[in-house]
């Protein structure tokens, strides 16, 4: 399947093969999917720019050489920056036990390039044709992949879901969990108690899990350490990397750079 191939026209659940591929490459149709969902699992594989999913109850980011697996059924959207160059792999359910929640994976360069020839492949291969034999140990080689959480939780609960779309709105406001108790006439005991309860993070971690999704984007769309670390409120750059380096091991620059 060639690249540019229009997304919308293709239909994943009329293929009886294991997987199929698609490769998509930066255009206006790509810019955003609406919601949908389909039998098949979704595999989204970011190979430049980044892809944002929107999966029920969480955004998630895809940044380079990363997938965000779509369990199938699972309704979703996607949104692609302007230099998006990705690839869809469509895994049928009982070809592949993989992980019942949404997830990210991160992708060997290898694994890469199997899946980036499958979808210039024709996608109506034989069960006995050298793609089967190839799907086969992509499929394998996927089993292994580990999986990393690049994910922002939005809780169905009433006003965690109100507070979850105002820090969208604006990640640089650093007010304390007091002070956005406050905002939605609760104790801070009870917000802290909510938040644990709904995401399974403390405030704080529920937060930074935002940043780390706004800052994958961000600079995989080529902003300066420096503005993103503006754009997200912190003190200082070099606060900003401490904060980046203690969840993802590494300082921005390089984390980007390897990918």
């Amino acid at each position: 399947m060639a690249p540019n191939t229009n997304f919308f026209d293709f239909d994943s659940d009329q293929y009886p093969q294991a997987a199929v591929a698609i490769e998509l490459s930066g255009s206006d149709q790509l810019r955003e999917t609406p919601p949908h969902q389909h039998h098949k699992g979704q595999l989204v594989l970011a190979l430049h720019g980044y892809i944002t999913c929107n999966i029920s109850d969480a955004i998630w980011i895809v940044p380079p050489r990363c997938a965000v697996w779509i369990p199938g059924q699972l309704p979703h959207s996607n949104q692609f920056s302007a230099d998006a160059h990705a690839c869809i792999l469509f895994i049928d359910p009982q070809a592949l036990n993989m992980p019942v929640k949404g997830c990210t994976l991160s992708i060997t360069p290898m694994l890469c390039e199997m899946i980036k020839h499958l979808a210039s492949l024709s996608q109506h291969y034989a069960i006995d044709s050298p793609t089967a034999k190839l799907v086969e140990v992509l499929l394998y080689e996927l089993a292994q992949m580990p999986a990393e959480q690049f994910n922002f939780p939005i809780p169905p609960q009433p006003k965690l879901h109100q507070i979850a779309n105002a820090m969208l709105a604006n990640p640089a406001d650093r007010s304390s969990v007091a002070e956005w108790a406050s905002r939605y006439a609760m104790s801070e005991r009870t917000l802290a108690r909510l938040v644990k309860q709904h995401v399974g993070l403390t405030f704080g971690r529920w937060r930074g899990q935002l940043h780390i999704v706004l800052a994958l984007q961000k600079l995989s769309s080529g902003d300066s350490v420096q503005r993103v670390s503006e754009e997200l409120g912190y003190e200082s750059v070099s606060a900003f990397i401490t904060s980046f380096k203690k969840v993802l091991g590494c300082p921005p620059k390089q984390y980007i750079k390897a990918r």
